[in-house]
C-alpha cells in the first residue's frame, strides 16, 4: 500500500487529467463551496485556539511574522531584478507573490501534521492573515516608487482586506474565537469531519489548474523553473529558524517554514491587477502555481519537517 497521503494523489490525478487534456472540470459553484470551506475551516480552528489563549501573549510572534513579511519580497526583488533580468513591474510582482502565503498550501501542511500525528499552534491560521497584506504593499511599492501618486490605495486595500480569501479567514477566526471549542461542536461534523475530504476536492482542481501552467514553463525558461524552487527553500530555512526563535513547537516551525515558502496565487494575484496592470501575470503564476505549488506539495513540506526537526535536534529542543 502506498504511504503518499490520498489528498496528494487527487493533486497528481487533476495533473494528469489536464495533460491529458480530459474534460475533467469541477464546476465552477462547487469549487467555490469548498474553497469557502476550506478557509472557514481554517479560520475556525485558529479563532478556537486563540480563544484559549490571553491575545498579548501572541503579540510577540505576531509583530515578527509581520516584519518578516515586509521583508521577504525585498529579498526576492534584487534577484528577480538582476539575475533574472526580469522588468522592474515583474519582479515587483512575482517578489509579492513570493512575500505572500498560499492557503492551498497551509491546508496541506495542516493535514500532513494530523496524518503524522504532529502537534502544532493551531492558531497559525492567524499567521496566514497577518502575512497576505504586507508583501502586497511592498510589491507595489517596488514596482511604483514610494512618491508616486498613480496607485489606487483605496481600490488596493478594498482588494486585499475585503477580498473574499481574507474576509472568510477572519471570519472563520472570529467565528472561531467567540464560539470556543464547545461552541463550534454542533457545526463540526460539517467543517473538521470533512475537512480532508474538502481538500481532497480543491487539490483535485488545483491539479487541473497547475497542468495548464506546465506549458508556460518552456515559453519562460530554466530561470523561473529554478527560482520558483530555490527561493522557497531559502525562505523556509528563514521560517523555520524565526519558529525555533519564538518558541513553537516542531510542528508548528514546520508550518511557518511552509507558509514561508509558500507563494501566492489568489489575493496577489487580484491584488496586482489593481495596481500594477502591466505586470506580466503569465509569469508570476507560472511560477507560484506551476512550478512552487506542486513542489511544495510534493516535496517541500515533509523537507520543511524534516528540516525543523533537525533544528530543534541541533538545538537541543523538542
Amino acid at each position: 500500500m502506498s504511504s503518499v497521503d490520498p489528498i496528494i494523489w487527487f493533486f497528481m490525478f487533476g495533473i494528469f487529467a489536464g495533460v491529458v487534456k480530459s474534460e475533467l472540470r469541477l464546476p465552477g459553484p462547487i469549487y467555490e463551496f469548498v474553497s469557502m470551506l476550506l478557509l472557514l475551516t481554517i479560520g475556525l480552528k485558529g479563532g478556537i485556539e486563540l480563544a484559549q489563549r490571553p491575545f498579548f501573549t501572541l503579540l510577540p510572534e505576531i509583530s515578527a511574522v509581520l516584519a518578516a513579511g515586509f521583508a521577504l519580497p525585498l529579498l526576492a526583488f534584487p534577484i528577480l531584478m538582476y539575475l533574472g533580468r526580469f522588468s522592474r513591474v515583474d519582479s515587483a510582482s512575482i517578489a509579492a507573490h513570493y512575500g505572500s502565503v498560499s492557503v492551498g498550501t497551509f491546508a496541506v501542511a495542516v493535514a500532513y501534521m494530523h496524518s503524522q500525528n504532529i502537534f502544532y499552534e493551531e492558531y497559525m491560521a492567524l499567521f496566514v492573515v497577518i502575512l497576505e497584506v504586507p508583501a502586497i504593499l511592498v510589491g507595489i511599492l517596488l514596482a511604483r516608487g514610494v512618491t508616486t501618486g498613480s496607485v489606487k490605495w483605496s481600490a488596493v486595500m478594498h482588494e486585499v482586506l475585503l477580498g473574499k480569501g481574507v474576509m472568510l479567514l477572519l471570519g472563520g477566526l472570529a467565528i472561531g474565537w467567540l464560539s470556543g471549542p464547545q461552541g463550534v461542536e454542533t457545526i463540526s461534523p460539517l467543517f473538521f469531519g470533512l475537512f480532508k475530504g474538502i481538500l481532497a476536492l480543491f487539490l483535485l482542481e488545483m491539479g487541473l489548474i497547475t497542468a495548464t501552467q506546465l506549458g508556460s514553463l518552456r515559453r519562460y525558461g530554466l530561470f523561473l523553473v529554478g527560482f520558483g524552487i530555490i527561493m522557497p527553500l531559502c525562505f523556509a530555512v528563514i521560517g523555520a529558524a524565526l519558529g525555533a526563535w519564538l518558541g513553537l513547537s516542531v510542528g508548528g516551525t514546520s508550518i511557518l517554514a511552509t507558509l514561508f515558502a509558500s507563494a501566492s496565487y489568489i489575493a496577489v494575484p487580484a491584488a496586482m491587477r489593481v495596481s500594477v496592470p502591466e505586470a506580466n501575470p503569465t509569469l508570476s503564476l507560472t511560477a507560484s502555481l506551476g512550478i512552487t505549488f506542486p513542489f511544495n506539495i510534493l516535496l517541500g513540506i515533509p523537507l520543511y519537517h524534516a528540516l525543523s526537526t533537525k533544528l530543534f535536534a541541533i538545538l537541543g529542543g523538542s
